[in-house]
């Protein structure tokens, strides 16, 4: 049995700021600290190879001393709206009625709601009544490749279905005012908001790359080193800066024995779909990968186009690669790190 993924889409939030233009704000955020912390500061945003970011939220809200409350009323409010919006493109690319989907999977972790997001697209696009849910709240980052896990399993077992994954994040939501941490600095100069959809088939004329494998790998005793702590302020963020090193640790045992399952190496694999989770993230598997003659450019100009939106990014890398129709026969590597620690992967083969 097939699965293939029939496409990709993504929305983007209605706010836009260029890196350049938040600077100010971030110095006037900043105006009661040390010259010398405020200017560290505005140099780890210039230097975060992010030229701009989207939001749920302008920037004069995020600079606002919102209460949480507020805030996720305000993720709510919008998450509401992209995730729609997203489905409803990534359908049109592929002239789908919405009555045909039979899973959806929803993966968010930059909010609380219930009913989960789910729920409230069922009604505003009229799905079927008997689809199948599955929300998917706290996996952070690792999520988007998640979810197309766990949509391949479901249709793996059941021939002729059809499933939307819906990625929505909105980081901004989570910015807190009041905490001064180098966690919060370099978490703001990196993440933005966005949305993404994908489509997946295991109809027998089903069109698009095919799963060839999946696999999750869970790094011991790292539960520390990403997520968020609920606090009176909101979701603050947990980023350790010893990630990029425990990844390039755990590098080879994460690729190596997952390609072998599949008679694969790394250097037969011609397509990198990888989550830009940040600019030291991105430097660590380049150099990983360079002298094996692989880029990741997509997942820098990814990163730099829209930021790290946590689980919906490495989806919009994906779209860059559908989007090109590489050649049958090329095959394709996803990889996503998130909260656990963990590194989730996916074999792909147009």
């Amino acid at each position: 049995m097939e699965v293939k993924i029939a496409a990709v889409a993504k929305q983007l939030p209605q706010y836009m700021r260029e890196t350049k233009e938040i600077l100010p704000f971030v110095s006037n955020w900043l105006s009661s600290k040390e010259d010398r912390f405020r200017r560290k500061v505005l140099k780890i945003f210039e230097n975060a190879a992010v030229a701009r970011r989207y939001g749920i939220m302008s920037i004069e809200e995020v600079f606002s001393a919102t209460s949480f409350e507020q805030k996720n009323d305000i993720y709510i409010r919008e998450i509401k709206k992209l995730g729609t919006s997203v489905l409803q493109k990534a359908i049109n690319k592929v002239d789908w009625n919405p009555k045909s989907l039979d899973y959806i999977i929803t993966v968010s972790c930059t909010g609380i709601m219930i009913p989960s997001l789910d729920a409230f697209i069922i009604n505003d696009l009229g799905l079927r009544q008997d689809i199948i849910r599955l929300p998917v709240t706290e996996m952070g980052c690792a999520a988007g490749v998640s979810g197309i896990i766990y949509a391949k399993n479901f249709l793996k077992s059941n021939p002729g279905k059809r499933a939307a994954v819906i990625a929505v994040e909105a980081p901004t939501a989570t910015f807190q005012l009041d905490d001064f941490s180098m966690t919060n600095m370099v978490s703001s100069a990196i993440f933005g908001d966005g949305a993404a959809c994908t489509l997946l088939s295991s109809e027998e004329d089903a069109v698009g790359p095919k799963i060839i494998g999946d696999e999750m790998y869970h790094f011991y005793d790292a539960t520390t080193m990403m997520g968020f702590k609920l606090t009176n302020g909101g979701l603050q963020m947990v980023l350790d800066p010893e990630v990029p090193g425990k990844i390039a640790e755990h590098f080879p045992n994460v690729i190596h024995p997952f390609l072998k399952k599949y008679d694969k190496t790394i250097e037969e694999i011609d397509h990198l779909v990888f989550h830009p989770g940040g600019k030291k993230i991105v430097q660590t598997v380049e150099e990983l990968f360079g002298h094996l003659g692989k880029n990741i450019d997509d997942t820098k100009e990814v990163l730099m186009q829209y930021g790290n939106m946590s689980s919906a990014t490495v989806l919009y890398v994906l779209e860059r690669f559908m989007d090109r129709h590489p050649k049958p026969g090329d095959t394709g590597l996803m990889l996503s790190f998130g909260p656990g620690f963990s590194a989730q992967r996916i074999l792909l083969e147009w």
